[in-house]
């Protein structure tokens, strides 16, 4: 939690603007609920609900624990449900709202050794588009960005696995697997997913909803 803190006084240090965190479990929806509970209630409303955490494993599915599985199930694609139908009817209140979820390509595409985050992803594109349709004459509009291969934390921690599952070396992960099929053969950065999720949270994108949105380098053009 120390380290929370310490990034998010940083970020408001950054921008001026003030930054909370939270220790909410997103595998428990009560704790999902309680988290956009102390939003509203400290703010007074609720106007825009980024979902975008996420974990991964890389095996085959022969070898993919159980665990592991549900774990990725539930934080990538039961989490921005839960945290979606909480934030929802303050949104509905105001006549206006932003859900913006992140799908990532392995929302619109497959890659070997990610079944669990796969059928998550490919998940959260089915109820972003859901969603998106019965709150469609709400002023609430609901997309997804799909980004490609960003260089996060998340990433770094599966290049070991990579190596491991295909039988060479981690430093050939980024060059042979990762960025392979990004034709932009660089990753994607961070800011420029963030440029994209800030457009849709504008007005100027009120009539963009239900969409799947690549960030991707290229990747699904293929």
């Amino acid at each position: 939690m120390e380290e929370m803190r310490s990034k998010a006084e940083g970020v408001s240090r950054a921008t001026g603007n003030e930054v909370g965190c939270s220790t909410a479990d997103l595998l428990q929806p009560d704790q999902i609920r309680d988290m956009v509970a102390q939003v509203q209630s400290r703010y007074g409303r609720l106007d825009i609900l980024v979902n975008n955490a996420g974990i991964q494993y890389v095996a085959p599915v022969r070898d993919f624990p159980e665990a592991k599985w549900e774990a990725i199930v539930g934080v990538v694609m039961n989490a921005p449900f839960h945290a979606s139908k909480a934030a929802l009817p303050a949104m509905l209140d105001n006549k206006w709202g932003r859900i913006v979820n992140t799908g990532s390509m392995h929302a619109l595409v497959a890659s070997p050794f990610k079944s669990a985050y796969n059928a998550a992803k490919h998940g959260v594109a089915g109820f972003t588009k859901t969603l998106a349709l019965e709150v469609a004459t709400t002023g609430v509009t609901v997309n997804a960005v799909c980004p490609g291969y960003v260089l996060t934390e998340l990433i770094e921690k599966q290049l070991d696995d990579q190596a491991k599952t295909r039988g060479i070396p981690k430093e050939r992960i980024i060059s042979e697997v990762l960025l392979a099929d990004q034709p932009i053969k660089r990753f994607v950065k961070p800011e420029e997913v963030g440029a994209m999720v800030r457009h849709l949270c504008s007005d100027d994108a009120a009539a963009v909803t239900g969409a799947m949105i690549a960030v991707d380098g290229g990747w699904t053009a293929r």
